[in-house]
């Protein structure tokens, strides 16, 4: 499996807060079959033109050198677009996944619609091919909307472990990939227990061992590899009795 979303550079962000902990993850990892991981620590679009950070690139190195060799290192940042993208990005591929056309990007949780067309509309227009980080974050998200999204250039990439919670942000999870808007899924690990395995699963469990395949492998490599990702069959995903039953008792996300 291929995990393009994570925050595993020790120290820099709300991820990991020490090497130890990262490299903890990382073998963990590695014994549920990531092979693949990407490191994409927050940016603002608003700090872009000053490049990747000086501390990002010291704790990539120090990462590295105690890292396994599984699952391989990849870099980018997952930016949130405060401000529209620069077009200094072209000469940054280090801000790129693998150094590809495509972006991580994300929105505050109370975006609007129509703000994030033009948000990606326009990193569309300049070259680059966006990846949204867990649309299903934003209330806005409807199947409606990411099509329009996706109409504009956009790519989704929903939350593997959101996808099988009950509250109302797993069923737009859930209704992505049901409506075959989902492109790849990612833990968007935190130095915690997140991870793309029981996504994996429950994909398989239900029929779904194409679309895990694509979600999880084919997808996230043509990514790196900056090709184009291959529209995923629609799937409905079911949710066991006993996460329903805990969704009565849990609080909305709004």
């Amino acid at each position: 499996m291929i995990d393009l979303h994570s925050h595993l550079l020790p120290g820099v962000d709300d991820g990991s807060r020490t090497l130890q902990q990262s490299v903890g993850v990382l073998r963990e990892m590695a014994a549920q079959g990531v092979t693949d991981l990407c490191l994409t620590p927050h940016l603002l679009a608003s700090r872009v033109e000053e490049g990747m950070p000086a501390r990002y690139d010291a704790a990539f190195e120090e990462l590295r050198r105690a890292a396994p060799e599984v699952p391989r290192l990849h870099r980018a940042v997952e930016i949130m677009l405060d401000r529209p993208l620069p077009l200094t990005l072209r000469a940054l591929p280090a801000l790129r996944i693998g150094g590809s056309r495509y972006v991580l990007v994300e929105f505050p949780r109370l975006v609007a619609a129509e703000t994030a067309l033009l948000a990606l509309t326009h990193v569309a227009s300049i070259g680059f091919i966006p990846l949204l980080a867990h649309p299903e974050r934003y209330g806005c998200c409807t199947p409606e909307v990411a099509w329009r999204w996706r109409e504009a250039g956009a790519r989704m990439q929903v939350d593997a472990n959101t996808l099988l919670t009950p509250q109302r942000r797993g069923e737009r999870a859930r209704d992505l990939v049901a409506n075959g808007l989902a492109d790849i899924l990612a833990a968007d690990n935190h130095g915690d227990g997140r991870t793309v395995m029981a996504a994996r699963d429950a994909l398989e469990a239900q029929g779904g061992e194409a679309q895990a395949r694509w979600l999880l492998v084919d997808n996230p490599r043509a990514i790196l590899e900056d090709r184009a990702t291959t529209p995923v069959e629609p799937l409905q995903l079911r949710l066991a009795w006993h996460a329903r039953v805990r969704g009565l008792f849990a609080s909305e996300d709004g």
